[in-house]
């Protein structure tokens, strides 16, 4: 029974996405940021509940996968469509999100060596990054959008090594960068609140641009 338990974790991310696409495509697309919040949720869960239960299988990495193309890929994909689909002709870029997250997920599958650390930006990380432009306090307008999309669609492909926030021990030795981190996310959310939402990826990668750079995290 326990084996189904990840399993069931997962299943639950990929509902989630899919009712955030629905709310998306009815017209409540501000309300997408909730959805990938609670489906990376979930995502986390089921990779928590197979190393704790010892679990792990092919058939639920695949299945792992297949869910965070839906809440990831999908569902950012198309709220970035039906935000441009109001202001520009262009509206079907945003497609290019989709189609980059299945590359990134389907690289992630094969290479052995992004256990420790990510090349290239995490589908969850870019969906919260998108869907958290709804709390930007000013305007963004058609190429600004444009843009947004392509570079992020970039950087889940980028050769670009970034902080995995797995911890093999809870001590600050081996863990500087992450706990660096973490406490800059609690600080700057504490004092600035929702409007520090949408630069919550912009920090992860510059801090994490750093600590490989001045060699504080390998």
């Amino acid at each position: 029974m326990k084996k189904h338990i990840p399993n069931f974790l997962t299943c639950l991310n990929l509902v989630i996405g899919c009712v955030g696409i629905y709310f998306t495509l009815t017209g409540r697309a501000p309300e997408a940021f909730y959805f990938v919040i609670a489906s990376g949720l979930f995502d986390f869960l089921d990779g928590f509940a197979a190393r704790l239960l010892k679990v792990k299988s092919e058939i639920g990495k695949q299945l792992d996968s297949l869910a965070d193309l839906v809440s990831f890929g999908l569902l950012p994909s198309f709220f970035m469509l039906q935000w441009l689909q109001e202001i520009s002709d262009f509206f079907w870029i945003a497609l290019i999100i989709a189609v980059f997250s299945a590359v990134r997920l389907a690289v992630f599958n094969v290479d052995e060596t992004q256990s420790d650390n990510f090349k290239g930006l995490p589908t969850p990380a870019n969906a919260i990054m998108l869907t958290s432009l709804i709390f930007v306090p000013f305007e963004l307008y058609e190429y600004t959008l444009i843009s947004i999309c392509l570079f992020s669609s970039l950087l889940l492909v980028s050769p670009l090594r970034l902080i995995a926030l797995k911890f093999s021990s809870p001590g600050w030795k081996g863990n500087e960068a992450r706990w660096i981190l973490i406490g800059s996310i609690i600080v700057l959310l504490g004092v600035f609140q929702w409007t520090f939402v949408p630069y919550l990826i912009p920090l992860y990668i510059m801090v994490s641009v750093i600590s490989f750079v001045t060699g504080k995290y390998k």
